[in-house]
């Protein structure tokens, strides 16, 4: 699926005027539903989204491409996963998520959440403590 660059796309019209969505919001919406879900560590993008999120703060979308219709969403969403957890129940998680989010926050049909598990994370072991100097080895020493 390619990323969609269109900036605004007309959702619906009413008897008010019609409602419009970036992509961004659909996006952003789609990585803060995926970054809740148990054994998600994070998303993951690509380098050059990595390289531009440098520059800026928008790390929600990073990993996350979406096409937005008139009534229809479809997303690609590439995430981490912990190690240790099931793999295939992440992504099922990861795609209920994503849809609920969607559906419930714009009213959009989502038809399709496709998910990349781009790499395996491990917990960081923690690391031991200094040794604080012990007054009673210097008070040996002496």
């Amino acid at each position: 699926m390619d990323h969609d660059t269109e900036v605004v796309t007309d959702i619906s019209v009413t008897e008010n005027g019609k409602v419009v969505f970036a992509p961004d919001v659909v996006a952003t919406i789609a990585g803060l539903a995926a970054s809740e879900v148990k054994g998600v560590s994070g998303l993951a993008g690509t380098v050059i989204e990595g390289i531009s999120g440098i520059f800026t703060k928008n790390n929600m979308t990073k990993g996350v491409h979406v096409e937005v219709g008139r009534e229809e969403a479809a997303v690609d969403i590439s995430i981490n996963v912990k190690y240790g957890s099931r793999i295939q129940d992440v992504c099922s998680e990861v795609q209920n998520a994503v849809k609920s989010a969607i559906e419930t926050m714009t009213s959009l049909k989502v038809v399709e959440v496709n998910v990349l598990v781009q790499n395996v994370t491990f917990d960081e072991p923690e690391k031991p403590e200094k040794k604080k100097d012990r007054p009673e080895i210097e008070a040996r020493v002496r």
